[in-house]
């Protein structure tokens, strides 16, 4: 075996040993491909299903809200447009946030394995809580 091992490959030998690496590499690269549209056809599934609940709940809202809409038509336009405004849930623009938003909202990841980072207010009222700490412990110290 060691005799193997220490004498080189012939020209014949390396051209094998080169085809098998490449159909080696050809495979791995078909199954990954496969695995791929796979994944892909299972996100798109589950996609549809999503846009068919939206799509069905959106119905039964309208449906829901038919009854509503010909109360609100009989009250003034300012009223209807105050209460459609309370009662909606806000947009988030991630371009456009507010001070507020952008001090409570956690910064967004490309990465999903990633373990999403604190929001900013989060940290500051950390840092008062050991600051508090720490002031009191002197305090109990010096006492």
């Amino acid at each position: 075996m060691a005799d193997q091992d220490a004498v080189p490959l012939t020209e014949a030998e390396r051209e094998e040993l080169e085809a098998l690496r490449a159909e080696k590499a050809r495979r791995e690269e078909e199954e990954a491909a496969r695995a791929e549209r796979a994944e892909l056809e299972a996100l798109r599934s589950e996609q549809e299903r999503f846009d068919a609940e939206i799509l069905r709940e959106r119905a039964e809202a309208s449906r829901a809200d038919a009854p509503a809409a010909s109360k609100a038509a009989s009250q003034p336009a300012a009223t209807a447009r105050a209460e459609s405004a309370a009662g909606s849930d806000p947009i988030v623009d991630p371009d456009n946030l507010t001070f507020g938003q952008r001090m409570v909202l956690t910064p967004e990841t490309d990465d999903p394995d990633e373990i999403p980072g604190m929001a900013p207010a989060q940290k500051i009222i950390i840092a008062l809580a050991i600051i508090g700490v720490a002031l009191l412990a002197c305090y109990i110290v010096t006492r």
